[in-house]
């Protein structure tokens, strides 16, 4: 649309500008049919428009904003040495057309608007086709350097991959084999109820943590990213797990649930796993509150327990809650850890997704288009301040 503009105005410049120069409406007419059959001509062919409007130059006098433009575009469409040949021989040909035509007197006048009108707007027009295959040229190449370093960087994760799911099932998973062998051979034995009961707690505890370790080892050795195995619905199976154990956990949610993506639920999950371990450790007996409030805009997860006995001292992140600040972190929130009135608080703060509205981009050619068509509207009026003696 904004080039079918350019062409039209390219063509009512011309017109008037005929208009200003000879008022005859006849031969106006006529010079602005030949004008506009060379501006289509110009769609089909760049080079064969600069030739018919030099002819046209050569017959009616110079146009000046038709010169302008079909240069410019014949510059642009110069892609081959035959191209290249025809438009310069065209140029040279005009340009001693114009010399043989011209009294001696008008030779440098003549020769300066040539110059401005023909030659300086293929020249244009050459240089930025070449610039924008120059571009196009380093971003391809930018995208194929690009590729490879995405490639390189996968295959390396990959095989980190590899390595920690081989070292997890052959050290960590050989453990917890056994600790689940030797759970479930105390829960067949002859052991007073109470015992019963915590041995029976204790081995669905080493198998839990078996499926988990084996899932993960599973995550690791697939080539892609494998969906969470624990989200937002899964806390209060948690809990109710942690409080089966003995420990006093009370869970309060509130608010209008939100969408906080599968890594923003897994990342609430894992504080809060995270939280009930840390009281079950540091802080044995002591009640417990996780909280899950939603904001309009974000998800807050907060577990609290009393501090241990003893003086508060400063609080250190051990490697759990490292690796959780790395979790929340890469869900786009942050948590925070510290003392506050007697009680430890482990907070995290995760964003509600929401579909982002797109905004419009302006078009950079219907703007460009605006640009030269008010440069052809100015440069028009000037002309036309000049014959007429008016000031623009």
């Amino acid at each position: 649309m904004a080039r079918y503009s350019l062409a039209a105005a390219v063509v009512l410049t011309e017109i008037a500008l005929r208009l200003a120069l000879r008022p005859e409406w006849t031969v106006t007419a006529l010079y602005g049919l030949a004008v506009a059959l060379i501006v289509v001509l110009c769609h089909r062919s760049a080079s064969a428009a600069f030739v018919a409007a030099l002819v046209l130059m050569s017959v009616a006098g110079p146009g000046y904003a038709l010169l302008l433009w079909v240069g410019w575009r014949a510059g642009r469409a110069v892609v081959s040495r035959t191209a290249a040949v025809a438009v310069a021989g065209a140029v040279v040909g005009a340009a001693a057309g114009q010399v043989v035509m011209t009294t001696g007197e008008d030779v440098p006048s003549q020769v300066f608007m040539f110059l401005v009108l023909v030659v300086l707007p293929v020249l244009a027009g050459r240089y930025t086709a070449q610039h924008r295959r120059l571009l196009d040229s380093l971003e391809q190449n930018n995208r194929g350097l690009e590729q490879g370093r995405r490639i390189l960087a996968e295959q390396e994760r990959l095989r980190e991959r590899l390595r920690i799911a081989r070292d997890m099932h052959d050290s960590l998973g050989h453990r917890l084999s056994l600790v689940s062998v030797q759970a479930a051979a105390l829960e067949v034995g002859d052991l007073p109820p109470g015992q019963r009961e915590a041995i029976g707690r204790l081995a669905g505890s080493a198998r839990s943590a078996m499926d988990e370790l084996y899932e993960l080892v599973g995550a690791l050795r697939t080539d892609g990213d494998t969906p969470p195995s624990r989200g937002l619905a899964a806390i209060p199976s948690l809990v109710a797990d942690v409080r089966a154990s003995g420990l006093a956990v009370e869970l309060g949610r509130h608010g209008v649930a939100g969408d906080v993506g599968s890594g923003g639920g897994e990342a609430a999950y894992r504080v809060v796993e995270e939280g009930l371990t840390n009281a079950a450790k540091h802080a044995p007996g002591q009640p417990v509150s996780v909280d899950v409030a939603w904001e309009p805009d974000a998800l807050l997860v907060t577990v609290a327990n009393p501090s241990p006995p003893g003086e508060p001292g400063a609080v250190t992140a051990g490697h759990g809650l490292l690796g959780l600040g790395e979790r929340v972190a890469l869900a786009g929130g942050f948590h925070d850890h510290r003392l506050d009135g007697g009680r430890f608080r482990l907070v995290a703060m995760l964003p509600v997704v929401s579909p982002a509205a797109s905004a419009p981009s302006p078009r950079r050619g219907r703007l460009v288009a605006v640009g030269l068509a008010a440069a052809f509207l100015m440069f028009g009026l000037l002309q036309v301040g000049s014959i007429t003696g008016v000031p623009a």
